[in-house]
């Protein structure tokens, strides 16, 4: 014996199926919007980046100009005036000090430059220092801003992004009697200002993006995050490791 469903009332259906939503339409007022701030994404820094390079290259030549003889300028040779001869000079005088020290004879008389700076008390101390930072930028062997990590600071818990300027040797290794290494944790948005720290090698995190990619990284405020490199092949993220 099978029982029947009973019917269901006339006036009631069966799950109601949600309704496809409205594509939403926005008016002319917000699509003006976007597009004017798509302007600014898109100009600001072309304009920003001119402007800054402009007044550089204005600054080089108020120092420059002055110097050459008005014999030899271009307003009196071409009767016209060419912006950035002063930044063209710079740099052929920077190629000509750099051939010059580059033989024996140049190398002497820096030396003997060097001989005396190192008898003035004030003078020698700022000079040697801005000569090892310079050195230890632009020297093509350094490994020096080569890596970027992220380190407990300023307390536990609390990670920031720091970059790696050496190994702690000399009296901090012997103190400390561990391995170290040199870190530059910089402020935001200014990189150039920020805090030397001495962390044991363990405790810094290499990350994989670019030194470029985090001074942008720390410019921005975390805005402009790199993409995440460091993925395995199921795509779970891995923590970065020590520095080597």
């Amino acid at each position: 014996m099978t029982t029947e469903k009973p019917p269901e009332p006339s006036g009631q259906q069966g799950p109601a199926t949600p309704a496809a939503e409205a594509p939403v339409r926005h008016g002319m007022a917000w699509r003006l919007r976007n597009y004017f701030l798509t302007g600014i994404v898109i100009t600001a820094p072309i304009i920003i980046t001119a402007y800054i390079a402009w007044q550089f290259v204005g600054w080089i030549d108020g120092i420059i100009n002055p110097l050459i003889p008005a014999d030899y300028k271009p307003e009196t040779l071409l009767h016209v005036t060419i912006p950035g001869l002063g930044l063209v000079v710079v740099a052929i005088l920077l190629t000509l000090v750099g051939f010059l020290t580059a033989n024996i004879l140049g190398r002497t008389l820096v030396k003997l430059g060097e001989r005396v700076l190192n008898r003035m008390p004030v003078v020698r101390s700022i000079y040697f220092a801005l000569k090892q930072i310079f050195e230890t930028v632009f020297s093509q062997s350094s490994q020096s801003f080569k890596d970027v990590v992220l380190i407990e600071y300023p307390r536990r818990g609390i990670w920031t992004v720091a970059f790696v300027t050496g190994k702690g040797e000399g009296e901090v290794r012997r103190l400390l009697d561990q391995d170290v290494v040199t870190v530059f944790v910089p402020t935001t948005p200014n990189p150039t200002s920020g805090f030397m720290l001495f962390l044991p090698r363990a405790e810094c995190r290499l990350l994989d993006m670019t030194v470029e990619e985090g001074l942008k990284l720390v410019i921005s405020g975390g805005v402009l995050a790199p993409p995440d490199r460091g993925k395995d092949q199921n795509g779970n993220g891995t923590f970065g490791r020590a520095p080597s």
